[in-house]
């Protein structure tokens, strides 16, 4: 078969279009704004201060974000799934106080403490994607009314049982080499062990939304649940999955804190929920459900760690955190919403 100059001269235009379509392809990615941003910022804080690339700072800013990450990324799976879970920072106080309590006050084994408060965040979970495919009810709605729930459930019995809503652990208690080396040990140049959970988490959830089955249906049930539904994807297991999923990486922050701090304190993590969102919505995710990116959202969080510590580093007041927070989250709405619109245009 010979070849004419009209097929070779479409066969170098498309290989010219091949070459130049990099810029367009970056840029309908939703986590594209969140890595340029975090470069800038990197930029930034290493122009006005010092050492801000050493391995020391790094730590710094990545321990911190480590846990916020991992959180950012089950939050953003569910704010794609086109629901929002606000219990998701008290889960995290509640599941730790509950393990102390059970390890000190009930005497049982660490492990065996640990499976039951992780049955315990996976029936909150469930509970609240029950409730919410179930009542169609505003998930802002049900998961708030969870949060005041396990908060005051926790509250109460701390209070009740060990007398104060702060329970150090035993130094005697069974087994704490070996959860303090899982949990809380510092594996490299004063980077802890939640930083690589955090990256092998953000790998296998962005795995999982690009190159597998559920990850289609979460984006699905996002964008647009009837039509979903009527094509045969199961909502409502998904919903209810993704609820799960947020409770259980809960569960995880509270073992990180408290076998690192050997100690648990009903408080913590209360008003990270707001956290958990911002760090997502920074990543690219839309608050209308149906787009978004979990390795955004991880670096959203870095994002948020990198601002604070690097005011901290430059050694300038704490208050400008809440402007520089403020500048990122609208700049990240107004990006995540312009690269939507080229995406939807480009498949038109």
């Amino acid at each position: 078969m010979t070849t004419t100059a009209a097929d070779q001269l479409t066969s170098d235009t498309d290989e010219r279009i091949g070459t130049t379509a990099l810029l367009p392809k970056l840029l309908k990615r939703p986590e594209f704004g969140s890595i340029v941003g975090a470069i800038a910022i990197f930029i930034f804080f290493s122009a006005a201060t010092e050492n801000f690339f050493s391995i020391q700072a790094i730590s710094a800013y990545a321990n911190p974000a480590a846990t916020l990450g991992i959180m950012a990324v089950a939050v953003a799976l569910l704010m794609i799934g086109g629901e929002f879970d606000l219990s998701a920072g008290a889960m995290i106080g509640f599941i730790g106080m509950m393990t102390a309590l059970l390890i000190n006050n009930g005497g049982l084994a660490v492990w065996l403490s640990m499976l039951i408060t992780l049955a315990l965040a996976v029936c909150i979970g469930a509970f609240n994607g029950l409730v919410v495919t179930r009542t169609r009810l505003p998930s802002f709605i049900v998961t708030l009314g969870t949060f005041f729930i396990v908060q005051g459930l926790g509250l109460g019995l701390a209070r009740a049982v060990g007398g104060t809503t702060t329970i150090f652990l035993s130094e005697r208690f069974e087994g704490q080499g070996f959860f303090k080396a899982i949990f809380a040990s510092t594996q490299w140049e004063g980077v802890r062990i939640p930083v690589f959970y955090w990256i092998a988490i953000a790998v296998v959830a962005t795995r999982l939304l690009l190159r597998t089955k559920v990850g289609n249906w979460i984006f699905s049930v996002g964008g647009d649940p009837n039509a979903a539904n009527a094509v045969g994807v199961p909502v409502v297991r998904v919903k209810i999955a993704l609820f799960i999923n947020v409770s259980a990486m809960a569960w995880l922050v509270a073992m990180f804190n408290t076998f690192r701090f050997e100690s648990a304190q009903i408080g913590t993590g209360v008003g990270s929920e707001f956290e958990f969102i911002i760090a997502a919505v920074i990543g690219g995710c839309l608050l209308t459900g149906g787009y978004g990116s979990a390795i955004g959202a991880a670096i959203g969080a870095l994002m948020f760690e990198m601002v604070r510590q690097g005011l901290a580093f430059a050694r300038w007041e704490a208050d400008w955190f809440k402007l520089f927070l403020g500048i990122l989250l609208l700049l990240a709405a107004l990006l995540n919403q312009l690269v939507r619109s080229r995406a939807e245009k480009a498949r038109t």
